[in-house]
């Protein structure tokens, strides 16, 4: 194990004798320093947090009710702020056993030698004995994740993750007191360009996992809320200045089509109305939607750029379909199609503002800290 210290932080929800094994198994390989969290556990609980809290290597801190996982991380870390300045940084465990000792020192040495990246501890999820519902929800969330957030991340309900030093105080402000804050971690770390590496570790479940108090439905939705919840702010946009737009065009067709030939109307009509309607959604987009600090000028060419590469791509499709796909003879099916292509052009768009029209160019670094 490395010279350097460093402290384990662990979370507990009305545990079992496995609390004892974890903190055993730390001991046993040289852990010095383990926080133990007890998230308002129920009164048959507390002779597990009583049993671990004699070891001399343990710190016990008690919430009197339960505030949710993300509460109990962000009570660990601002203690260990407080009191354990000489430390190269932390690792967050569970206390169920399905996170190895070994895998949980390895996480912490490899924090250690990467200096400023955090690392997640990752599951692998091809094994048989993964149960299907972990694998199944796995490889759906983090498929949206690499669509609608730009992060590949094999395993992002992993609780084992080490942080060093200089990321933790960021930690303690963020947002969730419940699972969904493990995901607004992610999303602060793609945000603020914070780099992470992933170790896989041995995968372990007890019972089909039922141990777990993750709720499906509950504390998917409020996980799943937070990916999209910039795509459903851009899909709003993008549907608001639709609505502009063919108003604008609508009215001044209406005003305007006596006096010219029928192309010149519509044109007419068109540009300053598909103009208004892309510096609207600039606006908002860039205020709102991204809610980006970085200059106008840098984010309003970049817009451009897109907004005609776009407006070119959509037109070349357009007479794609009208002069082929059209002949497939079967409206649904061309209907289908367009459908099809003009959701994946939104979220490439989507994509593509965020990362890159209006993303933030501020890293974090030691001095934001």
């Amino acid at each position: 194990m490395s010279d350097k210290k460093f402290s384990v932080i662990i979370p507990s929800y009305d545990p079992d004798e496995k609390l004892l094994c974890v903190v055993t198994g730390l001991e046993e390989l040289g852990v010095d320093d383990i926080i133990v969290v007890n998230d308002g556990s129920k009164k048959e609980c507390i002779r597990y947090f009583d049993e671990v809290s004699e070891r001399p290597s343990v710190t016990l801190i008690t919430h009197e009710k339960n505030r949710g996982k993300g509460a109990a991380l962000k009570t660990a870390f601002k203690y260990f702020l407080e009191n354990r300045k000489d430390r190269a940084g932390c690792v967050t465990a569970d206390g169920d056993a399905q996170h190895k000792p070994c895998d949980i020192v390895r996480c912490a040495e490899e924090m250690i030698g990467k200096k400023d990246s955090i690392i997640l501890g990752v599951r692998d999820f091809s094994k048989p004995d993964v149960p299907a519902r972990s694998r199944t929800g796995n490889r759906i969330t983090s498929f949206i994740f690499k669509v609608f957030v730009g992060m590949k991340i094999s395993d992002t309900q992993t609780g084992l993750r080490a942080f060093p030093m200089c990321h933790i105080e960021d930690m303690c402000n963020i947002a969730g007191d419940r699972y969904e804050y493990e995901t607004n971690m992610l999303l602060y770390m793609k945000k603020h360009s914070i780099p992470y590496s992933e170790l896989t570790i041995e995968t372990v479940y007890i019972c089909e996992n039922e141990t777990s108090h993750f709720n499906p439905i509950r504390d998917s939705w409020r996980i799943y809320k937070l990916i999209f919840a910039h795509f459903f702010k851009y899909t709003l946009s993008s549907l608001l200045c639709f609505a502009i737009e063919q108003i604008i065009q609508s009215t001044v067709f209406h005003f305007i089509k006596d006096r010219l030939t029928d192309i010149l109307s519509e044109l007419t009509a068109f540009l300053p109305a598909r103009i208004i309607s892309s510096v609207a959604n600039y606006i908002i987009n860039k205020n709102l939607v991204f809610e980006t600090d970085e200059k106008a000028r840098g984010t309003l060419i970049r817009y451009y750029i897109l907004w005609f590469i776009q407006a070119g791509v959509t037109m070349a499709l357009d007479v794609l379909f009208t002069g082929v796909l059209f002949n497939i003879n079967s409206d649904l099916l061309y209907t289908l199609i367009t459908v099809c292509v003009k959701t994946v052009i939104a979220i490439l768009s989507f994509r593509i503002q965020k990362d890159w029209v209006f993303a933030s160019k501020n890293k974090k670094t030691h001095a934001d800290i």
